[in-house]
């Protein structure tokens, strides 16, 4: 299961009509409803703000909006594509501006689809999804004899937001992955003969 880590957007003509997709990091019912209401005051003139959202660790919330489009033609296209990507913790919104010709059902659910096929193709071309994984945040410091060589041991963990303050020692922080805790905290510990607490 992946999740998005930024903000993407594609958009596409279709007879007349603009269809604008855009992807959102989401991680709760809360943080959706946040982001359609922003959608919809930040497009007043577009004809629908189509969405469809998954949250959870597994991916066990769902939910979506035709947005006045007949029922199916929108939404359900739409969550199907994002279902189909294997991600949560995302909302994606198709934002469309009636362009004078009528598309039909068939010509609806080709549209929604085919602009949510679009960004998420975006998302992955500009690798905007990582693996969902457990993390946990970390802090010590250390003397500045030993700086180099846990610069090297931290390279063969996976390691995110990285901070590092130089003072009188060096306090260095940031997250890392869950399974990974205790064998950084066990290599720490030998490294500086017991004196770099995790």
């Amino acid at each position: 299961m992946d999740i998005l880590t930024k903000q993407i957007q594609s958009e596409e003509k279709i007879k007349g009509s603009l269809f604008l997709s855009e992807l959102f990091p989401c991680g709760t019912q809360a943080d959706a409803r946040e982001i359609i209401k922003s959608q919809k005051i930040k497009y007043p003139d577009a004809s629908h703000v189509v969405h469809a959202f998954i949250i959870g660790q597994n991916g066990e919330v769902m939910g979506m909006s035709d947005d006045g489009e007949p029922s199916g033609t929108a939404g359900r296209p739409v969550l199907d594509i994002l279902k189909g990507r294997k991600c949560t913790n995302t909302l994606l919104s198709v934002t469309r501006w009636f362009g004078g010709t009528l598309l039909g059902t068939g010509g609806l659910v080709k549209a929604y689809s085919g602009g949510a096929k679009k960004v998420i193709q975006t998302a992955d071309e500009q690798n905007a999804f990582e693996e969902l994984v457990e993390k946990l945040q970390f802090c010590f410091s250390t003397d500045y004899s030993l700086y180099k060589a846990i610069k090297i041991a931290l390279e063969q963990f996976h390691i995110y937001n990285l901070a590092e303050d130089f003072m009188t020692d060096i306090l260095i922080k940031g997250e890392i992955r869950k399974d990974e805790f205790l064998i950084l905290a066990e290599k720490l510990k030998d490294m500086s003969n017991g004196k770099i607490k995790l």
